[in-house]
């Protein structure tokens, strides 16, 4: 495999921020991550466990949401998050394994398997091809999107959630299974990147035990566009989407008999400065020691 990106590949992603690469796991890669994730999934405990639920949006540090201690001590270990719908009157009504959100946030330094396809050489090249000097990655999930209860992920930019001066977050994707309509495939709006500014970030509250969001000064909202101007990113197992940290994408909800595993890592640039209230700190050295992005040993 080419180490890096064609010159049309970076071209691509300048201009749309975001691109497909189809293949870029072998069947082999894909079935050892689902299989895995199946077991990781059948394996883990839901005694004391917080029953902590996943969201994406402005409403945060709710009961329940992902402002709270289980969330915030997950970037350096392996977390389980619930689905929203996977609840009804406050009890869980799927099996835990077909009620996960996500796993997260540590795999790509704790887990072999999600390891040897995060620290590789071509990786590296790829994000260096995309203008990242000195990548880093500093989190990793497993995403499920589970059937019938697979929730909404709304319009929404990575750089808030992974805050640097300059904006540097550059998305992994893999789709361990076909994306589709019907089981809720990414979105994202063509050339956003380049229109909507990063007026807010996702900070720690001052207590250190919850989550909000606060503007970034200087930077004006951007107006929410239409769905219509989302294009659908449907894509078969195995492939690789690399989004910008700006560009806007969302998700529908997953109504479908099939799930939608996806494993995604970010990386962002370790020469620009790494805002301290970020929700993700590593707690050994305040966030300023993640993972090098290289080839593991």
């Amino acid at each position: 495999m080419t180490i890096g990106l064609t010159q049309e590949q970076i071209d691509l992603f300048h201009q749309e921020g975001c691109i497909v690469i189809p293949n870029e796991l072998s069947k082999e890669q894909v079935q050892a991550l689902m299989t895995r994730s199946k077991k990781m999934l059948d394996e883990f405990s839901l005694e004391n466990h917080p029953m902590t639920k996943f969201t994406t949006g402005d409403s945060v540090g709710g009961d329940g949401h992902v402002g709270d201690d289980y969330f915030l001590e997950s970037s350096d270990k392996v977390h389980f998050f619930f689905e929203e719908a996977a609840f009804v009157n406050g009890e869980l009504t799927k099996p835990k394994e077909k009620a996960i959100n996500k796993i997260g946030h540590f795999l790509h330094e704790l887990d072999p398997e999600f390891k040897k396809v995060s620290l590789t050489a071509r990786n590296n090249q790829i994000a260096k091809d995309l203008g990242v000097k000195d990548p880093l990655i500093l989190q990793s999930m497993l995403i499920c999107k589970q059937p019938e209860i697979g929730g909404e992920v709304p319009s929404h930019q990575d750089a808030p959630f992974l805050y640097t001066d300059p904006v540097s977050c550059l998305g992994f994707w893999y789709a361990l299974e076909d994306c589709t309509a019907d089981n809720g495939a990414l979105e994202y709006v063509p050339g956003s990147h380049k229109t909507c500014g990063v007026y807010k970030r996702f900070v720690r509250t001052p207590d250190n035990h919850g989550t909000t969001f606060e503007p970034v000064e200087g930077v004006e909202p951007y107006e929410e566009p239409d769905k219509s101007a989302f294009k659908l990113v449907e894509c078969p197992a195995g492939s690789l989407v690399l989004i910008n940290h700006s560009v806007l994408h969302r998700s529908n909800q997953n109504l479908s008999q099939n799930s939608r595993y996806a494993y995604a890592f970010h990386s962002i640039d370790g020469e620009c400065e790494y805002d301290e209230r970020n929700w993700l700190q590593i707690p050994v050295s305040g966030g300023h020691d993640f993972t090098k992005l290289v080839a593991a040993n």
